[in-house]
């Protein structure tokens, strides 16, 4: 076999069956050789940003890694952002990424650039440098992304059609490090001190064993638990305890963290300001409080809570979160009731991935105790996330449902994902909450303290002039949309969408909250 089929047995022989991809020349090879590899799906992307994303929210909802195929330096640089959602989620990809063929690179054609310094930026990094050892450095790559990393192996095109090619066996995957007995016993000593003392949960340690074992905790403690701000993937709803989430903003982080003396990381890291604001704390870490560690994001963070919870909630059981809805509300769509259409006709076990952004500040309210269900957020801050993630979603999870809310100014940057959704026949619907502004920079634009808010400055943060047509844009990809103004119109249109199988765009109007 030749490099390429060697390389994709040796994926899939590893569990990598899923490769999103959006290929040039240098990966022909690569492409041809997925009919030789039938257990490799290929899902084609228009734009790099929606590969990687689609990457991204696969990994997070299948707990395994999913392959992209990248055209060189620029195919990369484009993917980068979502990569960096990624790399922040510490959710495993494996890119592979063409370049030219070795012999080729000293002409410096006009698509060579230093694929390995765009690469780095993001983790796990590797050329291969012959067919022979090809397979071996793609069983490598497998095994770093299973640890949480981004694992990009360079392909060069003579490596890739070369002959000589061998798969490899799969690596042992990592094992998540089991947390010290005297590391539990230090973060026991703090929670019976009788401080006040907070548990910061993250990674793994926002899922439903995890959150069950923390609420035991604070059911025998009485210390507080927060989620980090933007958790890679939240499990929540009726039968799991609540987890409230950091706020966004440093005064809310600050007024959740008031006179607390202990903050306990279970998986997260200890909470700074997402931007420096003049005057203000960078580290939200109040003054006289101390940092313990638990558990690392690599670590066995739900093991970790467990034992604690054994020592000091023996017995205790956990207090899950009621079933309840919000009444359906009637009348023009706002920020404040758009969510309470979501929280009132949620489907059983759905995927939200929420990328709602200003607008959808109150959505964890409305959707506190609807069925059970995850959520997916923008983790690293680089929007565009939400219509790939959902794509991936929709393949790692394609008997249930997925609910991307979007919001409209982000939603352009990848928003050839509703072709791939249609293309692929998955089954999310997309509700884009179209407020015609960047309204958090609006927001932003005071709070850095700004001298000017003039007519110019306004004008970059609005998105009219002309108004964005999402009923248009999604047919025109092959996706059937709707717009509703009003919550009666939401809910009728979000019911549909759920009636019918394939993907469905909803285009909410709704102001601006700023």
């Amino acid at each position: 076999m030749n490099g390429a089929q060697a390389l994709l047995r040796t994926l899939v022989d590893a569990g990598v069956n899923v490769c999103f991809g959006n290929p040039g020349t240098s990966e022909m090879h690569f492409v041809a050789a997925l009919d030789s590899v039938p257990e490799m799906r290929g899902i084609l992307g228009l734009f790099e940003g929606a590969v990687t994303g689609a990457a991204d929210g696969y990994a997070r909802m299948a707990d395994k890694p999913a392959a992209t195929l990248l055209h060189l330096g620029p195919g990369l640089a484009n993917g980068l952002a979502n990569l960096h959602n990624a790399r922040r989620a510490r959710t495993g990809i494996v890119n592979v990424v063409g370049d030219h063929a070795t012999y080729h690179k000293q002409y410096d054609a006009p698509l060579e650039s230093d694929i390995e310094a765009l690469s780095t930026t993001v983790g796990w990094t590797r050329t291969s440098g012959s067919t022979e050892a090809l397979a071996t450095d793609a069983a490598e790559a497998v095994k770093a992304a299973q640890s949480g990393q981004i694992a990009t192996l360079i392909l060069p095109a003579d490596v890739s059609w070369g002959d000589g090619g061998v798969a490899a066996a799969p690596l042992p995957p990592p094992v998540r490090p089991t947390v010290a007995e005297n590391t539990v016993q230090a973060i026991v000593d703090v929670l019976k001190s009788g401080e006040s003392t907070v548990i910061l949960l993250g990674n793994v340690g926002t899922r439903e064993r995890a959150i069950r074992a923390a609420n035991r905790i604070s059911q025998a403690t009485g210390v507080k638990l927060f989620a980090e701000t933007f958790p890679t993937r939240i499990e929540r709803g009726a039968g799991v305890p609540a987890l409230e989430r950091l706020g966004y903003l440093a005064e809310q982080v600050t007024w959740q963290l008031t006179d607390v003396r202990h903050l306990v990381l279970a998986g997260a890291k200890s909470p700074v300001s997402f931007f420096a604001y003049p005057g203000k704390a960078s580290d939200l870490v109040p003054d006289n409080c101390k940092v313990h560690v638990l558990a690392e994001p690599a670590d066995d963070i739900t093991a970790a809570l467990e034992a604690v919870a054994e020592v000091v909630a023996p017995g205790v059981e956990p207090v899950v979160q009621e079933a309840k809805r919000p009444e359906l509300p009637t009348g023009d769509l706002t920020p404040q009731n758009w969510v309470d259409v979501i929280g009132a006709l949620l489907p059983e076990n759905a995927v939200i991935v929420d990328e709602s952004n200003t607008s959808g500040l109150l959505l964890p309210m409305a959707t506190a105790g609807a069925p059970k269900h995850d959520v997916l957020t923008l983790t690293g801050g680089s929007i565009g996330f939400g219509l790939p993630n959902a794509v991936g979603a929709a393949v790692a999870c394609p008997d249930r449902p997925i609910i991307c809310l979007q919001a409209d100014g982000s939603a352009m940057y990848t928003a050839s994902a509703l072709w791939t959704m249609a293309r692929e026949g998955l089954n999310v619907t997309t509700v884009v909450l179209s407020n015609r502004s960047y309204a958090i920079l609006k927001l932003e634009l005071q709070r850095v303290g700004a001298e000017s808010t003039g007519p110019k400055a306004l004008d970059w943060l609005d998105l009219s002039r002309p108004d964005l047509d999402f009923v248009s844009l999604a047919t025109g990809m092959g996706v059937p949309a709707t717009r509703a103004a009003t919550a009666e119109e939401l809910a009728d249109q979000f019911r549909e969408a759920q009636a019918q199988p394939g993907p469905h765009v909803i285009e909410a109007t709704i102001p601006t909250l700023f």
